[in-house]
């Protein structure tokens, strides 16, 4: 037995402003499907399916439960750029780990908490 793969599944307020930031801040591509309430946002063998949740609680009452993915990147200095320039809530400032990555983190529009990283070279 193994996994073959990792699907997100998040719930969002807005899914167009959420597209928006998944487009525009990271770079994923945006695919409306068959059912009105849900998108996928897709990058490389990423997925994460959002779905429209207006009244669902907000996230940041659920404190560190909002961490919801760890991207493995391939320019991780260039996505906290981007993100920095988009003026993205930065919740863990770029910096190389011991345990050999660098890494940011980051707050998406919808509340969830994303970390950002790339393997050092040694």
């Amino acid at each position: 037995m193994r996994v073959r793969g990792l699907r997100l599944v998040i719930a969002v307020p807005d899914l167009a402003v959420s597209a928006a930031f998944y487009r525009d801040v990271l770079g994923f591509e945006i695919r409306d499907i068959a059912d009105p309430g849900w998108r996928f946002y897709v990058h490389g063998d990423a997925c994460i399916m959002a779905g429209e949740c207006p009244d669902a609680p907000a996230l940041a009452t659920i404190g560190d439960h909002s961490w919801v993915a760890y991207l493995d990147v391939d320019d991780v200095d260039a996505y906290h750029a981007r993100a920095v320039a988009a003026g993205i809530e930065i919740l863990k400032s770029l910096r190389d780990e011991p345990w050999g990555q660098r890494e940011f983190g980051l707050c998406t529009v919808d509340g969830h908490r994303l970390m950002l990283g790339q393997a050092i070279s040694r």
